[in-house]
C-alpha cells in the first residue's frame, strides 16, 4: 500500500473512536453490547447453591388465601414452621400498620434470625419516623463506610419506604431491595450497598451473607470487597455483575406447602430461606438476561454467586488488548492479497476469540466483552478494505491504461489481480522473446511522405500486435519498423514457446492477406523476418520510481534480436533457436539450419526454421533433411542433388551456394 500513513491515521482514529464508545457506554452500542454478551448464559451449566431455598407466594397460594396482601397472621403461622437455624429473608415490605402486626412480630422474634427489607426511592409519600430511622441505622455498614471513604461512589437514595415499627423492631437486621436496571432495562448487576441519610446500608443479599457467615464485609482492594473468605468484585458504584443460573436449578417451594406443613423441617435446616411473591399482578417480576424471573431469584443469584465464588469479574486490560488485536488484524493485507482469504481470516479469528471468551466465562467466571472487538473489526476491516479497494481501483485504472495496448484482455485481467508484479525491480524468469522486422523498410519509407508512412505502418502493426496479444503475449515496444514482444510475463502463460510460434505463423498468414490489400491500393508489399528465443532473462519495471517501463533484459533478448536479423542470410521468414525448439519439440513443423556464433556469444547456437504445417512443407522438409544430413556427413555431391531438387526453396539455395563455394 502506497499511502501507509493514511491507513495508520484511519486505524488510530478507529481505535480511539471504539475506545471512546466503550468507555462512555454510548448508546445504542452499550445496549447492543449487553445483549450480545448475554450469550454467556447459554453456556451456563452451573447450579445455584443448595444452601438457599425460595418459598414462593404463588398462584396456588393465592388461590388458597385470596389476593395479596394477606392477613399477616397467615405469614406468621408459616414462619413458625421454619427451623430455628434458618436465616429468613422477607422479600416484602410491611409499610402499613394492621391488627396482626404483633402476631407477625412474635413469629419473627421466635425465629431469631430474620432479615427484613426496605425500599429506597427518589420520592415517597410517607417518610420514616425518627424511631424507625434509629432502628434502621443498626443495620448500616459503619466499618465498610470508613474503610472505603471516597473510593466507591455508592448510589444514594433520597427517601425510604420501611416496615412499620412493630415489625422492624422484630427483625434481626434490615437490607435494601433496591436495584438498578441497565440501559436496556434488564437487571444484570446487583448492588452491594446504597447510601441513605449519610449512612451506608447493605443490600438484602449483602446483609444475608453477613448474617449467615457472622462476619462483616471489608475492602480487599479497589475492585474487590471481601466477606467470609469470599471475594466480591464490583464496579466503582458498588455493583456486582451477576452470573445467572438456569432457572430450573433454583430450589423453589410453594408457600402453601410450608403453611400446611407438607415440607420436612430438614428442607430449611441451616438454609437461607427467601420468602417472596411470584403471583402475576402482585409479584415482583424482573427482566433479566435469562428472561422474566421473580425478583427474589435476583437476590438468590447474588447470594449463591458469592457462596460459590461465581460472581463475574471484568478485566479491562484483556478487553483493551482484544480491541487492539482486532484493530490490527486487517493489517493482514500486507501478507494476504486475496480479499476472500482475508475475510475468511477475520471470520475464523473472531470465532476463535468468541470461543475463547466463552471458555473464560465457563471456567473462570471472567466477563470478556465480545462485542467491542467485533465492532472494531467491522470498523477497521471496512475502513481497511475500502482504502485497499480505492487503491486497487486506482492501480487497476493505471494498469489498464498503461497495458491495454500491449496485453490481451484476459492477461490484463490477470495482471490487475496480481498488481504486485509491477513493483519497481525485476525477477528472473524463463520467457520466449519475439522480434520482427520489415525487410527493405528504408527504400519503402523513402517513397512515402511521413504522414502516409505512419498510416501504412499502423495498418501493419495493428493486426500483428493483435495476434501477439491474442496468443497471450505482451508487446514490449515498437522500434521504428520492428516489433518486440515476449511471452510468459507479466503473468504466467502455459506453453509460452508454443504461443510465440503460433503467433509467428499466424502473422505470416495475416501478412499475405494484408499484402493483397496493399497491392490493390498500389502500396509496397511487406516482407518480414521473425526471430524467437527462449531463455531465462530479467523481466520487470525498469527506470526511476517516477517513470519506468516494463521490459526484459539479458543475453537471451539479444540472441532473439540477432537471430531475427539472420533471416536475411538464409532467405527465411521465421527462425527459432535450439532452446525454443527443445520446448516445442514436434508440436510444430521445423527444420534445422546450422550452428552459428552470433555477436556477443562465444558458444554456437543451432538455428531452426519454423514453417507452416502443410503436406507440401512436410515433403520439402523431408527432402531437405536428407540432403542436409548428407552435406554434414561430407557427401556434398549427393547433398547438392537433394538441395537442387528444391529449386524454389530459399534455404536450399543457401546450401547449394555453400556447396558450390566449397567445391
Amino acid at each position: 500500500m502506497k499511502n501507509k500513513m493514511k491507513y495508520m491515521v484511519i486505524m488510530f482514529f478507529v481505535y480511539l473512536m471504539v475506545l471512546g464508545i466503550y468507555k462512555s457506554e454510548l448508546e445504542p452500542f452499550h445496549s447492543f453490547s449487553l445483549r450480545f454478551n448475554d450469550s454467556n448464559f447459554l453456556f451456563q451449566d452451573k447450579k445455584a447453591s443448595d444452601d438457599i431455598v425460595f418459598v414462593a407466594i404463588d398462584e396456588q397460594s393465592v388461590n388458597r388465601f385470596g389476593r395479596w396482601p394477606w392477613d399477616r397472621a397467615i405469614l406468621a403461622e408459616a414462619i413458625d414452621r421454619l427451623d430455628s437455624s434458618t436465616l429468613l429473608i422477607l422479600d416484602m415490605v410491611f409499610s402499613e400498620p394492621t391488627r396482626q402486626d404483633n402476631r407477625l412480630s412474635q413469629s419473627l422474634l421466635r425465629q431469631d434470625n430474620s432479615l427484613c427489607g426496605f425500599f429506597l426511592r427518589q420520592k415517597a409519600s410517607q417518610k420514616p419516623s425518627a424511631s424507625q430511622l434509629d432502628l434502621l441505622s443498626d443495620s448500616s455498614l459503619e466499618r465498610l463506610a470508613s474503610e472505603i471513604g471516597s473510593k466507591k461512589r455508592f448510589i444514594a437514595g433520597k427517601e425510604a419506604e420501611v416496615n412499620v415499627e412493630t415489625i422492624l423492631s422484630s427483625c434481626t437486621l434490615s437490607g435494601t431491595f433496591s436495584s438498578l436496571r441497565d440501559s436496556d432495562q434488564l437487571f444484570r448487576r446487583y448492588p452491594l450497598a446504597f447510601t441513605y441519610k449519610d449512612e451506608l446500608y447493605p443490600s438484602i443479599g449483602t446483609q444475608a451473607l453477613r448474617m449467615k457467615m457472622n462476619q462483616d464485609i471489608s475492602q480487599v482492594d479497589e475492585e474487590r470487597l471481601g466477606l467470609g473468605g469470599h471475594n466480591i468484585p464490583s464496579d466503582d458504584t458498588g455493583f456486582a455483575l451477576l452470573n445467572f443460573y438456569p432457572v430450573k436449578s433454583y430450589l423453589r417451594y410453594s408457600f402453601l406447602d410450608l403453611y400446611e406443613n407438607r415440607l420436612d423441617k430438614d428442607v430449611f435446616k441451616d438454609k437461607i430461606v427467601i420468602l417472596g411473591i411470584t403471583e402475576i399482578g402482585v409479584g415482583d417480576i424482573r427482566a433479566t438476561p435469562i428472561g422474566m424471573i421473580p425478583g427474589p431469584l435476583v437476590h438468590y443469584t447474588f447470594i449463591s454467586n458469592v457462596l460459590n465464588d461465581e460472581l463475574l469479574s471484568k478485566n479491562s486490560l484483556l478487553t483493551f488488548g482484544s480491541i487492539l488485536l482486532f484493530l490490527l488484524l486487517p493489517l493482514s493485507w500486507m501478507f494476504i492479497g486475496s480479499i476472500y482469504k482475508r475475510i475468511g481470516l477475520y471470520i475464523f479469528s473472531y470465532i476463535a476469540f468468541f470461543a475463547f471468551a466463552k471458555l473464560l466465562y465457563s471456567y473462570f467466571n471472567l466477563y470478556l466483552d465480545a462485542f467491542y472487538p467485533l465492532l472494531v473489526l467491522l470498523f477497521a476491516g471496512t475502513a481497511s478494505e475500502s482504502i485497499l479497494h480505492q487503491e486497487q481501483e486506482s492501480q487497476s485504472r493505471f494498469i489498464q491504461g498503461a497495458f491495454s495496448s500491449y496485453l490481451s484482455a484476459d492477461l490484463l485481467k490477470k495482471l490487475i489481480r496480481e498488481p504486485e508484479r509491477l513493483v519497481l525491480g525485476g525477477e528472473k524468469k524463463e520467457l520466449t522473446i519475439f522480434f520482427s522486422d520489415i525487410r527493405s523498410f528504408t527504400s519503402i519509407s523513402e517513397k512515402m511522405d511521413p504522414q502516409k508512412l505512419i498510416q501504412y505502418l499502423n495498418r501493419y502493426f495493428t493486426p500483428m500486435s493483435n495476434i501477439v496479444m491474442q496468443n497471450q503475449g505482451m508487446i514490449d515496444k515498437y522500434i521504428g519498423d520492428a516489433l518486440m514482444a515476449f511471452f510468459n510475463a507479466p503473468v504466467d502463460v502455459q506453453e509460452h514457446a508454443a504461443a510465440a510460434c503460433r503467433s509467428s505463423l499466424q502473422m505470416m498468414d495475416e501478412l499475405k492477406e494484408l499484402n493483397k490489400v496493399f497491392l490493390e491500393e498500389g502500396l509496397a508489399q511487406i516482407e518480414i523476418g521473425i526471430g524467437l528465443n527462449t531463455a531465462e532473462v530479467v523481466v520487470g519495471n525498469m527506470g526511476s520510481d517516477k517513470r519506468f517501463n516494463y521490459t526484459v533484459i539479458g543475453d537471451g533478448v539479444n540472441l532473439a534480436s540477432r537471430v531475427e536479423g539472420l533471416n536475411k542470410n538464409y532467405g527465411t521468414n521465421i527462425i527459432i533457436t535450439e532452446f525454443t525448439q527443445a520446448i516445442i519439440k514436434d508440436e510444430f513443423l521445423t527444420r534445422p539450419i546450422e550452428k552459428v556464433r552470433v555477436k556477443g556469444k562465444e558458444e554456437e547456437v543451432l538455428l531452426y526454421e519454423l514453417l507452416k504445417d502443410t503436406q507440401a512443407n512436410r515433403e520439402k522438409v523431408r527432402i531437405y533433411n536428407e540432403a542436409r544430413e548428407l552435406y554434414f556427413q561430407g557427401n556434398k555431391q549427393a547433398a547438392l542433388v537433394g538441395f537442387a531438387s528444391l529449386d524454389e526453396d530459399a534455404l536450399a539455395k543457401y546450401f547449394v551456394k555453400r556447396i558450390h563455394d566449397d567445391l
